[in-house]
């Protein structure tokens, strides 16, 4: 064999191993794509499944709420709300710090309501207090346009 054909064969495996990385990474996209096409409505989060969810979602809003709290109830219809219209670019959830007292210790949340927004499984915001509906957005809205230039979380 000479010098360029064991140059091409070299290239070709190069060049092969480059294909199926990109598969790969493609069929993660289209997972993760999937895994959200349906959801329209708040994910219930808990101890158990809060990190686990947090890392299957590109784009998590989280609700640290309580049955108890004024302010939590009058959120909780715009948090419905938001689920339906961000379905399949943003889930949300919801969890009882009542409940799981565990998750909201380690964010150290002492006032409810508090949102915060993960990206890829990191926390990158949180909103403390009853916000109105258009505020959240907003900051969705900034997380969606820094995910890429098409407003997906995909690229």
């Amino acid at each position: 064999m000479s010098f360029s054909s064991a140059a091409t064969g070299d290239n070709d495996k190069e060049l092969e191993a480059i294909r199926q990385k990109k598969m790969v990474e493609l069929q993660r996209m289209a997972e993760a794509r999937a895994a959200i096409a349906g959801i329209d409505r708040p994910v219930v989060l808990t101890d158990s499944n809060f990190a686990s969810e947090v890392a299957k979602y590109p784009l998590l809003l989280v609700d640290f709420w309580a049955p108890w709290c004024g302010p939590c109830r009058m959120v909780a219809p715009v948090i419905d709300q938001l689920a339906r219209e961000y379905a399949g670019k943003v889930v949300f959830g919801k969890l009882n710090v009542d409940e799981n007292p565990a998750v909201a210790g380690s964010f150290g949340i002492q006032s409810i309501p508090t949102m915060m927004l993960f990206k890829k499984g990191k926390a990158v915001e949180v909103m403390v207090g009853a916000m109105p509906k258009g505020a959240i957005e907003a900051k969705l809205r900034q997380q969606l346009s820094a995910g890429g230039s098409n407003g997906s979380m995909y690229g």
